[in-house]
């Protein structure tokens, strides 16, 4: 679950777990982007965090499973940690322009 804007300073924002195709994978993009704005980046920065997201997804999703993300805040970046079965990948989007 997400905490509070401004309530972490360094650390755990959220995990989320979402399917990695069909309908409802398309939540995961836009989620990410939410959360991205409510961390006061840009819009531009935050619909980055949502292609950072499909990006992921793509390259990680086994056909028909999930694809967990947890979000956090490190060294002025918000790093995404995907996994989806035994596979993992990382990627930062710097929290400020």
């Amino acid at each position: 679950m997400t905490n509070s804007a401004g309530a972490v300073q360094k650390g755990l924002v959220l995990r989320m777990s979402v399917p990695a195709a069909g309908q409802m994978a398309e939540i995961g993009p836009e989620l990410g982007s939410k959360l991205g704005q409510q961390l006061g980046l840009s819009t531009d920065a935050a619909a980055a965090v949502g292609q950072a997201i499909t990006d992921l997804s793509a390259g990680l999703a086994e056909r028909n499973g999930d694809v967990e993300f947890e979000f956090n805040k490190l060294d002025g970046h918000l790093e995404i940690v995907a996994r989806s079965g035994s596979r993992r990948d990382v990627t930062r989007v710097p929290l400020s322009d």
